[in-house]
């Protein structure tokens, strides 16, 4: 069977820094696919609502130019907003600011609506992205997005398609249950956090692909 087309998602990786060291936010999916029980950053697949959502901040431009190496500038942006949604639906805690009223009357985008705000995008910044190998039957191209807490607010809860949220040391996070991608998603976090003024600098986003069936790191 030919592979299938893998579908744009997006991930937002909620950092925290604290004295003893960063943590990051991960919920464990009960869910019963192939990332049953598995802890996971907040995310999911692009949603057709948001490309009709205006933000209340622009992405950064380093960012932009990053994702728009692999994607349409309205892609781009509709990419980072998915982020930002998915982080309200599976953690409660939203990146917003006032904006532009948004639809009331959209499930999606009620909870924005109802306190004025809109997608906040200016903390973003890109780590990575990752494409999932042929063989599976779901398939994503997800880029990774990061944001510091400090821009969030709102009290951990959301959908429940994420349980047990909590605040994760990097080392505590490895000993947790990981897809394969999210450990590999940890190790860039580390570098970047190390190098991040470097890394902006270069302008290159590291992207996880399977090239004749082989897992391989490039840069674009």
């Amino acid at each position: 069977m030919p592979a299938s087309r893998p579908r744009d998602a997006a991930t937002l990786i909620l950092l925290r820094r604290e004295s003893d060291g960063p943590r990051v936010l991960l919920g464990r999916r009960p869910s019963r696919d192939q990332w049953a029980n598995a802890y996971v950053f907040p995310g999911g697949r692009v949603d057709p609502s948001d490309s009709r959502v205006r933000p209340a901040s622009p992405l950064r431009p380093h960012v932009e130019a990053c994702l728009t190496r692999a994607a349409s500038e309205a892609r781009a942006r509709a990419l980072a907003i998915a982020a930002v949604r998915e982080l309200f639906e599976e953690t409660g805690l939203l990146l917003a600011k006032e904006g532009l009223p948004l639809n009331r009357h959209s499930p999606t985008w009620r909870g924005f609506a109802e306190r004025g705000l809109a997608p906040d995008l200016e903390p973003l910044d890109l780590l990575c992205r990752a494409i999932t190998p042929p063989y599976r039957p779901k398939r994503f191209n997800a880029r990774f997005f990061v944001a510091d807490a400090e821009h969030a607010q709102g009290r951990l809860g959301g959908s429940g398609e994420l349980v047990d949220l909590r605040w994760f040391s990097i080392d505590e996070a490895r000993a947790l249950n990981l897809p394969n991608i999210t450990v590999r998603v940890l190790v860039e976090l580390e570098e970047w956090l190390t190098e991040e003024p470097k890394r902006t600098a270069q302008g290159r986003t590291p992207v996880f692909k399977m090239i004749h069936g082989v897992h391989q790191r490039l840069l674009e």
